[in-house]
């Protein structure tokens, strides 16, 4: 698996920084269970020198298991960044709530209980994230190893964030996503994962029990409330969920 580990991570860090793609994927590189896929993550940001500046978590039902992948602190942008579209290919757009902690947790074997968790949220606030690949071929690509490629991140742009309020409707907020001045919520919005504050648990566990700290600095982004709107030009994308500071993006 080291090898493996080292040989995709190597490939994935390098297509980042050089906003490449990846033909085909060698059997022999493409992860064979989920341990090897959050490696291989942990891995691409060594290979960058980056930190972990936030953390993107999901899952595709309110009961299901969840997924995440660390975020490169350079791929976090403030409100308002401006992004040029040929850095990410393929470039889609997703309106999401993201979390701040208040406290830290430290690395442990014991885990966190999901009390402990809730109590320790701090702030939250509007993200856009910018869905894209390493792999020419997404979305026909492997889950595993679309998972090692930080469950297909591109970058955050992270909206102002505000204090925690336990009454938020989390499960159905009312919300508005426009690119230049146009409507591009085509379906009720939703998140699939339910209330997302249920994926800040395994989030936190599956953070500590590695070694590595969530702190207060930490964005934790947690799933669309859009689905995925592809812009086919150059434009601005605003996304205001209600009750939270708008956020924006442009591309250029």
């Amino acid at each position: 698996m080291q090898n493996m580990t080292t040989i995709l991570s190597q490939r994935l860090a390098e297509a980042r920084s050089n906003h490449l793609t990846l033909n085909a994927l060698p059997l022999e590189q493409t992860p064979t269970d989920s341990a090897a896929a959050y490696a291989i993550q942990h891995a691409i940001l060594r290979e960058l020198g980056a930190p972990v500046g936030g953390w993107k978590i999901g899952a595709k039902s309110d009961s299901g298991p969840v997924q995440g992948a660390p975020l490169p602190a350079p791929d976090l942008h403030a409100d308002g960044a401006r992004l040029p579209r040929e850095a990410f290919a393929p470039l889609g757009l997703e309106l999401e709530i993201a979390f701040r902690f208040g406290r830290r947790f430290e690395p442990s074997t014991t885990p966190y209980s999901e009390a402990e968790v809730h109590a320790g949220i701090g702030s939250f606030g509007a993200t856009i994230e910018i869905v894209a690949s390493r792999y020419a071929a997404w979305p026909n690509v492997d889950k595993l190893a679309q998972l090692a490629d930080l469950q297909n991140n591109g970058a955050l742009i992270v909206g102002e964030f505000t204090p925690y309020r336990e009454d938020f409707p989390f499960v159905a907020p009312s919300l508005q996503f426009s690119f230049e001045g146009e409507d591009v919520v085509k379906a009720t919005p939703a998140n699939p994962a339910g209330d997302p504050r249920r994926l800040l648990t395994w989030l936190v566990n599956h953070a500590t029990s590695r070694g590595i700290a969530v702190t207060p600095e930490m964005v934790v982004t947690t799933g669309s409330y859009t689905g995925m709107f592809f812009p086919r030009s150059a434009g601005t994308a605003s996304g205001r969920i209600d009750g939270l500071p708008l956020v924006s993006l442009t591309l250029y």
